[in-house]
């Protein structure tokens, strides 16, 4: 049932967003050079990596330096980046992800290797199920860029003190899943974004 329902919405989301979509496309392309696509190497379900899909919001190599994203105001950020990021438009492409079966829409969101290396062997659980487009962890840190930005070291506060709560959401989650939890999730995330 959630992976019919998967498909079904990612495809009514793709055609209908199909314009708006393009629009996009074309902002990021006069913005700045490179592809308007990026894709990033995470972890998902089972611990097997997959290609993620984002409309690209940085410039293009601003991954080789740190993964994390600390401000809003990151110098990486193109401008029209810093809008798609700030309404989530940027998440966009990963419906796509989503009919492939590599994603849901809701589920833990996929981490990149070098944390999921860190994960006790109870947080492993997280990868039994595919990985979201939302989650408890992303209504609860819709503004964790801003977070970061406040702390003196970002790299240690996301990996002591945010990861750690992440995952006990997201744990959560694989322990309470049903369509009516999704449901919920959903239309917090939408809620959270608006704010």
């Amino acid at each position: 049932m959630k992976r019919l329902f998967d498909i079904l919405f990612s495809l009514l989301v793709l055609i209908v967003g199909l314009p708006f979509g393009l629009l996009v496309v074309i902002c990021i392309a006069l913005d700045s050079r490179g592809n308007v696509i990026y894709k990033q190497k995470r972890v998902g379900r089972n611990n097997v990596d997959f290609l993620l899909y984002k409309f690209r919001t940085m410039c293009t190599d601003a991954d080789k330096g740190s993964q994390i994203t600390v401000s809003d105001h990151d110098s990486r950020i193109t401008r029209t980046g810093a809008f798609l990021r700030k309404y989530k438009i940027d998440e966009f492409p990963q419906f796509l992800n989503i009919l492939k079966g590599e994603m849901s829409i809701v589920g833990p969101r996929p981490e990149v290797r070098k944390y999921v290396e860190m994960y006790t062997p109870e947080q492993m659980r997280v990868l039994s199920v595919r990985p979201g487009l939302t989650d408890y962890a992303s209504i609860r840190y819709v503004n964790e860029n801003a977070l970061l930005a406040a702390s003196d070291n970002p790299e240690e506060t996301y990996i002591h003190e945010i990861m750690p709560d992440k995952l006990n959401l997201n744990l959560k989650y694989v322990d309470e899943q049903s369509l009516w939890v999704d449901m919920k999730i959903m239309w917090q995330t939408i809620m959270a974004i608006l704010r």
